[in-house]
């Protein structure tokens, strides 16, 4: 068992287009456990509360409009060096740019609508964690 984890969110276009299945399978394939997972719709204030970090930059009306859009699935995922190797994983946030194979190149659209989010570090993982599970849900 896994000590190290980090936080994903599988988003509204990938779950829309029926690739939360192959996403999965990708995360699995790779090794990595998935100790808490759950599907949800965020909510205006909700979305405006996670990406707050962001509140003022261009891109953030958009970016909330997007993840309200529909149903998300987001996971915290154990597996040694977490952060480091879920963002392999995933590959670039802009997937024309993304290594082949990644989630993001096989299953992005756009730097927007990229198909999953992934925590940049361990304590964002942790943030990003206790935002969606209570400390019972979090297996940690």
């Amino acid at each position: 068992m896994y000590t190290d984890f980090t936080f994903s969110i599988i988003k509204p276009n990938a779950v829309r287009t029926g690739k939360t299945g192959p996403i999965l399978a990708m995360i699995n394939e790779a090794g990595f456990e998935i100790a808490a997972m759950r599907m949800v719709r965020l909510t205006r204030p909700q979305a405006e509360s996670f990406y707050s970090v962001h509140k003022g930059k261009p891109f953030y009306e958009g970016l909330v409009e997007f993840m309200t859009s529909g149903p998300v699935v987001v996971m915290i995922l154990r597996h040694e060096n977490a952060v480091e190797q879920f963002r392999k994983l995933i590959g670039s946030t802009d997937p024309s740019k993304a290594e082949p194979g990644t989630i993001r190149k096989l299953f992005a659209v756009s730097v927007q609508m990229n198909a999953v989010h992934g925590s940049d570090s361990v304590e964002n993982a942790a943030i990003e964690a206790n935002f969606f599970f209570s400390k019972v849900e979090r297996f940690l």
